[in-house]
């Protein structure tokens, strides 16, 4: 299910709590909606208001810092890219077909994980047993060096497979979004529960009604935000793929 439908399915619930407050109100008896009564209400909801406040603000800052990690990995990636390739152009004629090699494994991990520029496939979940970037390593591994100069060439290039061996690893493992959903449940009760106290507190009329549409669409959009944040390869913020296709473009050049 999509960030954009799970923020609308919250809007709803949290909405239709406000207003299902608003109903109670008025078939509440005259002994339920004393001052008492009204205030215990109030602690309660500022109790669930500071926890929800916290968990939301937390949550928001958690997704945003793997994002930006996330989006730090996809660059390294692309320098990765292009400094193997320069490494490969150092080495001589007789790493070219090891060049040609490189861009076929980033056009199809490319096609892989930014089909499009759309979403990830299902596929970017779980990574293939052999990766077309062994073939590559095994490759660059059987090169014959002739000096010092194309051995520290070839030491370079294997170091920098191994570590877009783990970075791609990386992708593949985090593609899925590390968000606990019994504890998103939990939070989106907590904001229901909120609201229909809210509606209980008020008086039915246009303003609060509208004030309680605005407030829903507000923690929806936060949700939405956490959502989007947990799948980096697809929905509406996915990652740019622009640093490896940048790095893609200049291999062989």
């Amino acid at each position: 299910m999509s960030s954009t439908v799970i923020a609308v399915l919250i809007f709803v619930c949290v909405f239709a709590g406000a207003l299902a407050g608003l109903a109670i109100r008025g078939r509440l008896p005259a002994n339920h909606q004393d001052e008492e009564t009204r205030d215990a209400v109030k602690l309660v909801m500022g109790l669930i208001a500071t926890i929800a406040a916290l968990v939301l603000s937390l949550l928001i800052a958690s997704a945003h810092s793997s994002y930006e990690r996330r989006e730090t990995e996809v660059q390294e990636l692309g320098l990765h890219i292009a400094q193997l390739d320069q490494v490969l152009a150092h080495y001589g004629p007789e790493a070219n077909d090891s060049r040609a090699e490189l861009r076929r494994v980033v056009e199809a991990e490319l096609s892989r994980i930014w089909p499009n520029d759309v979403a990830a496939p299902a596929a970017m979940l779980v990574p293939p047993n052999r990766s077309p970037g062994e073939d590559l390593y095994d490759k660059l591994a059987g090169l014959t060096p002739k000096s010092d100069a194309q051995r520290s060439a070839q030491s370079h290039a294997l170091q920098l497979m191994m570590s877009m061996s783990d970075t791609r690893r990386l992708l593949y493992e985090q593609a899925g979004g590390a968000l606990s959903w019994p504890f998103f449940v939990v939070l989106v009760f907590w904001l229901v529960a909120l609201f229909v106290g809210f509606g209980y507190l008020a008086r039915r009329n246009a303003t609060v009604v509208t004030a309680f549409f605005v407030g829903a669409l507000t923690v929806a959009g936060a949700n939405f935000l956490i959502l989007d944040m947990n799948r980096p390869y697809s929905g509406l913020m996915q990652i740019s793929s622009a640093p490896i296709r940048n790095a893609l473009a200049h291999i062989g050049r």
